[in-house]
């Protein structure tokens, strides 16, 4: 069973910089992910993405973190990195990891969800 674990997140002040870390365990050569993300999610407002790693190596971002994030990724792929600069008081979210397994075979295309980590900014 895929397991996600989150860490960092916190506070930070406006124009202040946080980084969230999110490893995957149960990974095996028949059970891999084709993606990971960090998604966010307000109170009143859909889940929503923040920016994506692809396993072929591509790279996708929300518009509204163009330029301030960075995502990146461990050399096999269990894990990535989400480096926020310039936070905005916007930026105030719960910040899920999410892993997708393809479908395969033997079973369906799942999501994996990490258990969500608390981002304040303050003005």
């Amino acid at each position: 069973q895929v397991q996600l674990t989150e860490s960092g997140g916190g506070s930070a002040q406006a124009g202040g910089s946080l980084t969230l870390s999110c490893v995957a365990s149960g990974i095996t050569p028949s059970v891999s992910l084709d993606s990971m993300a960090y998604y966010r999610e307000t109170p009143g407002r859909e889940r929503e993405l923040v920016a994506v790693a692809f396993a072929s190596g591509s790279i996708n971002y929300a518009d509204s973190v163009k330029g301030r994030f960075s995502l990146s990724k461990n050399a096999d792929g269990t894990a990535i990195y989400l480096q926020m600069n310039s936070l905005k008081p916007e930026d105030t979210a719960v910040y899920f990891c999410n892993g997708y397994r393809p479908s395969t075979a033997y079973a369906r295309a799942k999501n994996y969800w990490g258990q969500g980590t608390q981002v304040t900014v303050s003005a």
